[in-house]
């Protein structure tokens, strides 16, 4: 297999500044915006040289890699918040990341958006899940009531406001599938008139609401999560755009890809000691930036 050469910086690059305005243009371009979401630096170089324009930095992933525990508010404020890091230096493209329910009261949204924007990140998603929240496709989540959830959408608007505009809010709301569709397009509506600037109704149930869900918001551009198993349809990326999306996001493709990777390697050595196909050691030191570091430095081959 060849790793495409792309745009990724060096191992320990700092991701390029603004990335927020980064991101506005390229929404401004109109066609639908893929977002893979990587959960660490070497996926997050992986989708950059493969082309991909932005990434997700998704808590299903992210605490699944790092951990090995499921989606269900496990990860703390300063863990997401270095994952971030890690991202925006290793993608060197806009990074929109999982913010949880901010971490706690209007202070600790505050911290993470301010945080975040610190850390290069383009967007952060703040959401109207009761803390610890969960996966949106899991029974059993609760969201808190109207006042608080707008509350959270304007201590981050606010707070992005305070971080020059150098971050996005992406708000997005869980009622679909607690309260209704209606209350969920109530909510919508609410935090684009609070200032969020990108929106996000998890779970809907059909073609017919994913449309509907695409005219709140005074035309905010949207998000589509792709998640196969979930309990949304799943469509191609023309079809979502048709359907008024500006983003769709793939929140399990690539630890999905991973994980059936180990385990078909660990079947296999286990065995005879072979395993699938997988990079090469010379295949690896190029995704990570060996090969370009070392020869910048100093002018060898590599190895």
């Amino acid at each position: 297999m060849t790793i495409p050469v792309g745009s990724a910086p060096p191992p320990g690059g700092i991701a390029p500044a603004d990335m927020a305005a980064r991101l506005r243009a390229r929404l401004r371009q109109g066609s639908i915006l893929k977002l893979p979401c990587p959960y660490d630096g070497l996926s997050a170089r992986l989708a950059a040289r493969a082309g991909f324009e932005a990434v997700f930095m998704g808590g299903y992933a992210l605490v699944a890699s790092r951990f090995g525990f499921p989606d269900i508010g496990l990860a703390t404020q300063t863990e997401m918040l270095e994952a971030s890091r890690v991202l925006t230096a290793s993608a060197g493209v806009p990074v929109l990341a999982d913010g949880d329910t901010g971490h706690g009261g209007a202070m600790n949204i505050r911290r993470t958006v301010l945080s975040m924007a610190q850390a290069g990140v383009a967007a952060v998603m703040i959401e109207d899940q009761v803390s610890p929240k969960r996966c949106g496709h899991l029974a059993g989540k609760q969201i808190v009531d109207r006042e608080e959830a707008v509350l959270r959408i304007r201590a981050a608007v606010r707070s992005a406001e305070e971080a020059g505009a150098k971050i996005m809010i992406l708000a997005r709301t869980d009622a679909r599938n607690v309260a209704g569709l209606d209350e969920a397009l109530w909510r919508m509506q609410a935090f684009a008139d609070e200032g969020a600037e990108l929106l996000f109704m998890e779970s809907p149930h059909d073609e017919r609401e994913m449309e509907i869900s695409n005219k709140a918001g005074a035309g905010r551009p949207t998000l589509a999560n792709v998640l196969e198993g979930g309990l949304s349809p799943i469509l191609p990326p023309d079809r979502l755009e048709a359907l008024g999306f500006a983003m769709a996001a793939y929140p399990i493709a690539l630890i999905g890809a991973a994980g059936y990777a180990v385990s078909a390697t660990l079947e296999a050595l286990a065995n005879d000691g072979t395993g699938p196909p997988r990079l090469s050691h010379a295949e690896l030191l190029d995704a990570t930036g060996y090969l370009v570091v070392e020869r910048q430095l100093t002018g060898g081959n590599g190895v």
